[in-house]
């Protein structure tokens, strides 16, 4: 009978421990139970614990809170050591034993899961990681067994960091819970903010479970400081008020002091004004009393851009320069209550520029976060920069990067200054991953991605993403999270590791039919740069409704195959070819529509899609787990929708 002993006294450890008995049963379903023990002077059996408990060296990590080393030595009876740097390395570590078992973890959930049937191997690793942050952020359109799942995935997939963003998120969960995306086929289910608050210290209890590094909120603090609610988010509305005597901490735009574009998410402050920033720094020392469990929390100012305050007194800097004013200001705060609370700030919007006359008094308090919002997602970070900098700081008149090369310049000058180190926050599987039909090309630009910011000093990625990013598989998503853990891995290598255990022997039949999905559905027209006329509109190209056509090709001459491994060994891989089945019709059903915008006819096109959508929408409970329909929706939207002139007597043959 196999045993575990737990070397080390911890919450995480004790769950880490569970998780290889769960998985060493389902593995091995005669082996009989394991017992769990802790038993610090254990010479026999799986023992668990910290690598400094066996006496392990560590000195290749700078911070043994962040940075994971894992460290694995077990014999084929299941005696050794299986050991971390710190508790969560631990658990990570039992996975990483587990997947170099055979075990993956292909999509959040138990149907996600590949568990071979077979004994346990002699096993020897050991590896620190090589991106420092890496994870994910809330975003998109959420359900909370989604995102209980999104956790526990997490840290399956090797990664270390989970973001719930805004202090109450119900922006997100309205977004799926209203069901305004699918009226149709699901009655609305309203949510209060009760409700989503306890979702989400439910969340942060899985969190600190698995000993993941959680950080929070991001934006809403220029609203809350004040007493105004942010849980709306991006939502107009009608009923919130500006409270009285808040008027003056405002940002005055246009000669006014007011919400802007009636968001108050989307308003910033009148940041020269010392009350105002005040204020900003105690609501930060509270909320990090109340919420000590907060390993990391980010400090954003408002969304949106070219809404900073233009009075006298704030154009006598840069609102980078004020922003770091309140950054000092919040490390006084913190400080004065014995608060070592990390705290991050952003390098976003017009704060992508960096700061000229203010520094940071205390730079071991901070990390940047570099936000590239406005990089397009057609082709990789490159592994050497341009040379062309950036632009000039123009209060309110500013247009954003064009290039990636040009955040990552700027993140370096930000990093200069401040003596920081720097995170990416990404935006990988937000929109663009529905703007890649085909996958594959977007899987492998997330793959150099992570290595190319790697070789730019950058410590890591956390992605505002969709919990739902499974869609048609989870490829991308998979390749994000072993890459950012090892960077030596190679996209092949990545790709026949997952669709082996997604489709089974004859996986190669699938990845041709992404090839030809990719060809026919190319993601450089969808980003709209194919315009063959941009006086008409930037999806304007007749000719690639000829390649478009393509993709009902594809569908019938797949079908067959499709249809043949409808029922596999795995469930997993059940799932994964049913899921496919659905991404071939949901590819046909946007192509027509496509093909309509390709020549110009917009209206026509947006009620094919409109059509196409009230039809597939009946399919939404089935795919949520995987499909974030709301997200997908307004994406391909934002293509469809877009204007463009008429083109009268267009041939479409």
């Amino acid at each position: 009978m196999f045993k575990i002993k737990k070397i080390t006294s911890s919450t995480v450890v004790d769950f880490a421990a569970e998780e290889l008995k769960k998985y060493l049963r389902m593995m091995m379903p005669e082996c009989g139970d394991i017992s769990i023990a802790y038993a610090p002077a254990a010479t026999d059996g799986f023992r668990l614990g910290l690598m400094e408990d066996f006496g392990l060296d560590t000195s290749e990590a700078d911070d043994l809170f962040l940075d994971d080393i894992l460290h694995i030595d077990v014999d084929g009876e299941g005696n050794g050591i299986i050991a971390g740097s710190n508790p969560r390395s631990v658990l990570l570590a039992v996975y990483r034993y587990l997947q170099e078992n055979g075990c993956r973890w292909l999509y959040p959930g138990i149907d996600g899961e590949f568990i071979p049937m077979q004994d346990i191997v002699a096993t020897k690793y050991h590896k620190m990681a090589d991106c420092r942050f890496r994870g994910q952020c809330n975003e998109g359109a959420e359900f909370q067994q989604s995102m209980l799942d999104a956790v526990d995935f997490t840290a399956k997939l090797g990664m270390n960091v989970f973001m719930l963003e805004f202090f109450i998120p119900k922006f997100y969960y309205q977004s799926y819970y209203a069901h305004r995306h699918n009226e149709l086929h699901r009655e609305p289910e309203p949510i209060t903010e009760e409700t989503v608050l306890q979702w989400k210290r439910q969340c942060e209890v899985e969190i600190a479970k698995r000993g993941l590094q959680f950080h929070d909120v991001g934006h809403g603090w220029t609203a809350e400081a004040f007493g105004i609610s942010s849980a709306d988010g991006w939502r107009v509305n009608e009923f919130i008020e500006l409270p009285d005597g808040i008027r003056p901490y405002l940002a005055e735009v246009g000669g006014k002091r007011e919400f802007f574009d009636g968001l108050p998410m989307n308003t910033n402050l009148c940041m020269s004004n010392p009350v105002a920033r005040h204020k900003v720094a105690m609501a930060v020392a509270k909320y990090a009393k109340n919420h000590e469990n907060v390993d990391y929390l980010h400090i954003w100012l408002a969304d949106n851009c070219n809404n900073h305050c233009e009075c006298a007194e704030c154009r006598k800097m840069t609102p980078s320069d004020w922003y770091l004013m309140i950054m000092n200001e919040i490390d006084e705060q913190l400080t004065a209550c014995a608060l070592d609370t990390r705290i991050v700030f952003i390098s976003y919007m017009d704060t992508s520029w960096p700061a000229t006359k203010v520094k940071l008094n205390n730079p071991d308090r901070f990390t940047l976060l570099m936000a590239p919002i406005s990089r397009p997602y057609t082709r990789s970070v490159n592994a050497t920069l341009s040379e062309k900098p950036y632009d000039n700081f123009q209060l309110n008149k500013n247009i954003l990067f064009e290039s990636v090369d040009q955040y990552i310049k700027s993140a370096q000058d930000w990093k200069t200054l401040c003596q920081v180190n720097a995170i990416v926050y990404e935006y990988h599987f937000h929109g663009a991953q529905y703007l890649n039909p085909g996958s594959l090309g977007f899987a492998r630009i997330v793959h150099d991605d992570v290595c190319h910011y790697r070789k730019h000093q950058m410590d890591g990625l956390i992605n505002d993403c969709t919990q739902r990013s499974f869609w048609p598989n989870g490829f991308s998503f998979y390749v994000y999270g072993r890459t950012l853990f090892d960077n030596s891995l190679t996209y092949e290598e990545l790709l026949e590791d997952y669709f082996t255990c997604a489709y089974g022997q004859d996986w190669k039949t699938v990845e041709a039919l992404f090839s030809e999905l990719g060809e026919a559905m190319d993601a450089e027209y969808l980003n709209g740069q194919r315009s063959a006329n941009l006086t008409v509109g930037k999806y304007y190209n007749p000719e690639m409704a000829q390649r478009l056509r393509r993709v009902a090709e594809i569908r019938k001459a797949y079908t067959p195959w499709i249809e043949a491994h409808n029922n596999m060994p795995k469930r997993v891989q059940t799932v994964s070819v049913r899921l496919l089945a659905r991404y071939l019709e949901y590819c046909e059903g946007i192509s027509k529509a496509l093909i309509l915008k390709c020549y110009g006819l917009g209206e026509e096109a947006k009620k094919a899609y409109a059509d196409f959508l009230a039809d597939f929408g009946k399919h939404e409970v089935v795919l949520e787990r995987y499909y974030d329909f709301y997200l997908a929706r307004s994406t391909i939207a934002g293509v469809i929708g877009k204007t463009e002139k008429s083109v009268p007597g267009t041939d479409r043959s």
